[in-house]
């Protein structure tokens, strides 16, 4: 992980060079409007935290007010005093207030965000995420075992692995190079849909997917060699492997090796099975699936970046576990744009008739003719549909 002190830009003090900006952010209250807005007492309490404020913010102080103005470097990042801060890595986010950061010491600590991050973040459910590139700066630690520090600043995320939940966008991993979509031949059952809806969300991220089907040893053999070759048709790796069995896990763990990973898929696949089966001592909590629902139970609770670094993996690497989920929807993504999602449409979409052909009911359309004709899989332009349709909303849906 790469990691060292942040120097001061030319410009002293921290201070970006160049011509920085102003943006204005959202700003919500801790509090409502009171009953008794001449209370000094309560008026405090409604104030901003004094650590999240520096001279270069300013918030109204009227109870209008929504928004701050903050400062901003030529990249239109937040500007902070970089001569104070060390660069680190986020292992694991805490709810979206707090989480783990290792800095290039190598030490962990236990770092808060500021609140000016989450309100720059607005639209997400969490501002920071595991695989995060932050700058952070330490505090006193009070006595207490860890060491502490306040995040910063957020670098540019050069990939991110991001679903939609609750109008919202969902953070699940940023900064890496690939993406284990992990599904099983059998409890609970392989849902090809749901695969597409993450290799979708890959590809769109600048992300690599790759197919991983666990538990070959509960399906058949042909079925599961069909659904594999579906995908490697289109130029996706795949792989067919078992935690308990052991088949393919060599192979996995070639494809990991030198390379940050995010292990992503429903729950109950095995995903925390197969990292424990890959390096043994991570001791990742698993769990049987429910035998009255056939459904995962989600046992990972929250995203964490882990460090390979056993005799399996020469090149080292980092891999994130994920809690497992029963709906994928595609976050911020515009229905003409659902197709260039689909790597065999691309190609076959030219010779479509309509330059602005949606492959639904058009006439002359050359993705409903490779349809037909074999060379774009049904299942496959069924999840196009889907998506499009927007008729997979509720996970029963998959069932289907």
């Amino acid at each position: 992980m790469a990691g060292r002190k942040s120097k001061g830009r030319k410009g002293g003090g921290g201070r970006p060079s160049g011509k920085g900006g102003k943006t204005r952010v959202g700003f919500r209250k801790n509090r409502e409007n009171r009953v008794r807005p001449q209370n000094l007492t309560r008026q405090l309490d409604d104030a901003p935290e004094a650590e999240d404020l520096t001279p270069d913010e300013r918030v109204g102080r009227s109870e209008q007010t929504r928004e701050r103005t903050i400062v901003t470097d030529e990249d239109g990042l937040l500007a902070v005093d970089e001569s104070v801060c060390e660069e680190g890595r986020v292992l694991q986010a805490i709810g979206s207030t707090r989480c783990t950061v290792r800095g290039a010491d190598g030490r962990d600590r236990l770092c808060t965000v500021r609140r000016m991050l989450r309100r720059i973040e607005r639209n997400t459910r969490n501002a920071v995420v595991a695989g995060d590139r932050v700058l952070y700066r330490d505090i006193e630690s009070d006595g207490r075992a860890e060491r502490q520090g306040v995040i910063e600043r957020i670098e540019p995320r050069r990939s991110e692995l991001v679903r939609l939940s609750g109008h919202r966008a969902h953070l699940i991993a940023a900064n890496i190079d690939q993406a284990v979509i992990v599904g099983s031949a059998a409890d609970p059952a392989l849902k090809p849909p749901l695969i597409d809806r993450f290799v979708c969300a890959a590809e769109r991220g600048g992300i690599e997917p790759i197919v991983c089907i666990n538990k070959a040893d509960l399906g058949d053999p042909g079925e599961l060699m069909q659904v594999t070759g579906r995908y490697a048709q289109i130029g996706y790796r795949t792989l067919l492997v078992s935690a308990t069995e052991g088949h393919g896990i060599d192979a996995l763990r070639d494809v990991l090796d030198g390379r940050d990973t995010v292990f992503a898929g429903q729950s109950g696949v095995g995903k925390s099975s197969l990292l424990n089966r890959l390096q043994p001592g991570l001791g990742l909590k698993t769990s049987e699936v429910s035998a009255d629902s056939g459904k995962g139970k989600h046992t990972t609770r929250t995203a964490s970046l882990l460090p390979l670094h056993t005799s399996g993996f020469p090149g080292g690497g980092w891999v994130v576990d994920t809690p497992g989920v029963r709906q994928m929807d595609l976050w911020g993504l515009e229905i003409d744009d659902v197709a260039r999602l689909f790597r065999e449409f691309v190609p076959i979409a030219t010779q479509c008739r309509f330059t602005d052909c949606t492959h639904m009911h058009e006439d002359d359309c050359a993705i409903q003719r490779a349809v037909l004709l074999g060379q774009i899989s049904d299942q496959r332009y069924d999840s196009y549909l889907r998506i499009r349709e927007g008729e997979l909303e509720k996970p029963e849906a998959w069932d289907a």
